[in-house]
């Protein structure tokens, strides 16, 4: 699915979100969604989005 749509996620989805630091490299974390910070139907980078861990960054990927 495309994290760049704020449809596709919902709150405890599984998601690898890249955190503004490592947006370079594109290290990829992963982890559940407590928060949807985007308010906009789409962004072309993905949806920010905190997680459970309390980490921020834009969803790269949807694990199901």
């Amino acid at each position: 699915m495309d994290g760049r749509q704020r449809k596709n996620i919902k709150v405890g989805l599984f998601v690898e979100i890249v955190q503004k630091p490592h947006q370079a490299s594109g290290e990829l974390t992963e982890g559940r969604v407590s928060k949807i910070l985007t308010k906009s139907p789409n962004h072309p980078y993905g949806i920010k989005v905190q997680l459970e861990s309390g980490l921020v960054g834009r969803v790269k990927n949807i694990i199901t």
